[in-house]
This record gives structure tokens, C-alpha cells and sequence, in this order.
């Protein structure tokens, strides 16, 4: 099933995402809330089969999933085509960095170049945590996963290769778009074979497939969990493959005012934002 997280008369909701109509859940007012309960799966087919009330898709705006994640962590050269392209040796352990909760947007909410930079683009599967945990197993992950969305890492090159780390960068407002919708599990029940593509004005520039990562989703978790906490809400952008802007030949390309930028992935849908000055 499909939830989404939106505005509608003014006033915040969340949703199950059904043929194009949202049915909404009473007195749950996030997906972080909803994550929370014992079973958020049994408690979207009973919205289903309530049927109570439900609004048009087009009536209303749809928001990222998860609108201030705990945490966001994401994952650097996690593709080897990616690593390649870049003229980096593919990494023997995740290389991990983080972006703010401020840089969160949703569906249709405009990327905003910052003045004098160069703006890239990433598609990326994005992991919801659902359940708390730290020191994991690797065969005890995909327990600790709430659900899965997608994400696009916008990320300004020249501030990020000036400052030689990435956060900066990769922290700008509205450099962190999400969405549409948060999917649970048991819809997909092989994210490590899902298409992901990144189209810019309908071209499509990133096309690949999640089998493609160098380290697995319950490598990933395990790793993290390492280190810190994972918590409920917290989202892991899992890395990028091949066909960045900043590396494109003959000469790279950048996002623009008036760009639209499109990241899908199988299974989840498409998360399109325009871009501004």
C-alpha cells in the first residue's frame, strides 16, 4: 500500500493512496505517528475497507512522506558505475554523511539554486526506518524498515569539492525532496531489484537498477546501526548510480531555472519538482 502525507483545506493529513484517491486516517496526524503503532499495515486495509470518506488526488497537495525526519543519512558511491564515473575507487565500507531535516521538500515543491553554484541531481531509494534499533544484524534489517520512498540528493558541486566534505553542499534548503508517497514493505518484497531513472525536461539521464548497489539495504542498516541509533522516521538515502550532472561529457550539466527534474523508481511512483532561482 501506498501512504501519503498531505494538505487539504488548509489542514495536514495522512492517507492511503487507492486508484487515485486518498482515504484518510482519523486522529493519526503523521506518518512518524503511524510508524509508531504496532501495525501499520493492518491499520491502512482497515481505512481501506472502512471506506468512510476519501478526497481526488488532484484535490489536494501532496507533502513528503516523513516532513522533519529524526535523521537523514545518506550513503556516497554506493553504485560501482557511479564510483567509476567519478574517478573514485569503490568504497570498502559505506561512506555515510548527513543532510538536515530543513532541506526537506515534497512532490511539486521547488529545488532553489542557491546564487553561484552548480546543482546536480540524484536518484535514490530512500528507506524509512519503523522500528528502533541499534547494533542490528544484517539478518534482522529489513524488520527495522517502515517503508520506502523516493529520494533525489540535489547536491551544489562547487560548494561541495571546495569544502572537500560533503554536508554543506548537500544541505542547502530544499535540497532533500521526497516523496510520493512512503510504501510499505510487503509491497515490495525485493527492494534490491527495483528500476530507478532520473529524467531532466523529459531526457533521461540516470537509468538503472537497485541490484546495482555495492552494499545491500541490510548492509547498510546493520552498518549505521554501528554507530548510532536508528530511530523511528529517520530516512536513509541508499546512493546513486551512473549519469551525474557534473561529469557528463562533453560538458556537465547543472540545474537551471525553469528545469523540471522527475526521480521514479518501480513500485513507488515519481517524485517531480521544479526548479528556481
Amino acid at each position: 500500500m501506498k501512504l501519503v502525507s498531505y494538505k487539504h483545506d488548509s489542514r495536514r493529513y495522512v492517507g492511503v493512496l487507492e486508484d487515485n484517491h486518498i482515504h484518510p486516517f482519523p486522529a493519526i496526524p503523521d506518518l512518524v505517528t503511524l510508524l509508531h503503532e504496532s501495525s501499520p499495515s493492518v491499520l491502512a486495509k482497515s481505512v481501506l475497507q472502512e471506506k468512510a470518506q476519501s478526497v481526488s488526488l488532484g484535490e489536494v497537495r501532496l507533502l513528503a512522506p516523513i516532513q522533519r525526519p529524526p535523521k537523514i543519512i545518506c550513503l556516497g558511491l554506493n553504485y560501482a558505475d557511479h564510483a567509476e564515473e567519478t574517478g573514485r575507487p569503490r568504497p570498502v565500507a559505506p561512506i555515510l554523511f548527513s543532510k538536515p531535516p530543513t532541506a526537506v521538500i515534497g512532490p511539486g515543491d521547488a529545488i532553489v539554486l542557491p546564487k553561484d553554484s552548480q546543482v546536480d541531481y540524484e536518484v535514490e531509494l530512500a528507506i524509512i526506518i519503523g522500528k528502533e534499533g541499534r547494533h542490528i544484524p544484517e539478518e534482522q534489517a529489513l524488520k527495522h524498515v517502515g517503508g520506502y520512498t523516493v529520494f533525489n540528493d540535489v547536491s551544489a558541486r562547487n560548494y561541495q569539492y571546495r569544502d572537500r566534505q560533503w554536508f554543506r553542499g548537500k544541505g542547502f534548503d530544499t535540497f532533500a525532496p521526497m516523496g510520493p508517497c512512503l510504501v510499505l514493505p510487503d509491497q515490495i518484497p525485493d527492494p534490491q531489484n527495483l528500476r530507478l531513472q532520473l529524467r531532466l525536461n523529459n531526457e533521461t539521464l540516470q537509468d538503472s537498477t537497485t541490484a546495482n548497489m555495492i552494499f545491500t539495504i541490510p548492509q547498510i542498516i546493520s552498518d549505521i546501526s554501528s554507530v548510532l541509533t536508528l530511530e523511528i522516521g529517520d530516512v536513509i538515502a541508499t546512493g546513486t548510480p551512473s549519469g551525474v550532472g557534473f561529469v557528463r561529457k562533453p560538458q556537465p550539466i547543472f540545474l537551471k531555472p525553469g528545469d523540471i527534474v522527475e526521480a521514479e523508481i518501480e513500485g513507488i511512483g515519481v517524485l517531480r519538482n521544479p526548479v528556481s532561482g
